[in-house]
């Protein structure tokens, strides 16, 4: 009963809104809808000069296809002045580059923001002696995604 209730005090500790990481993944839940969280996460891009390539409503092209699919939507975004120091130690991280974050509802109707963890890029494009620059693009997107998703 003492497991229980440790366990249960644990998991109530811990904010609704908790980073989960896997498979290179980094979860945040939304306290918005899709909508909201993709403005909120597009106006913080831009006013730390990033610029937003693409917005991709992914559902809209599905009903398109005649299919129905939750809402989903994937920005992409970046700055030379942030991506290039990376190539420049791994060249092959520009294929991961510019960064995307996506935002989506699951079967439960709960809106969630995702992004690739710099260190699974790290890990896949071997990258080494960018450890700075590794550090400041996590220190980033953490920011970015807390200001979308948090109330």
């Amino acid at each position: 009963m003492k497991f229980i209730t440790l366990a249960l005090v644990l998991m109530m500790s811990f904010p609704l809104a908790a980073i989960a990481q896997e498979n290179g993944l980094i979860r945040l839940k939304s306290a918005h809808s899709v909508a909201s969280t993709v403005e909120r996460l597009e106006t913080a891009l831009k006013s730390k000069g990033m610029t937003v390539f693409a917005r991709i409503d992914h559902a809209a092209g599905a009903r398109k296809a005649g299919i129905h699919l939750r809402p989903t939507i994937l920005l992409i975004f970046g700055n030379p002045r942030v991506g290039s120091p990376l190539m420049v130690c791994a060249q092959s991280v520009a294929l991961d580059l510019p960064q995307k974050m996506l935002v989506s509802q699951d079967e439960f109707g709960m809106v969630w923001l995702m992004y690739n963890d710099p260190q699974y890029l790290v890990a896949r494009h071997q990258i080494e002696g960018c450890e700075d620059v590794i550090q400041n693009i996590e220190r980033a997107l953490a920011a970015f995604a807390k200001t979308a998703t948090q109330p």
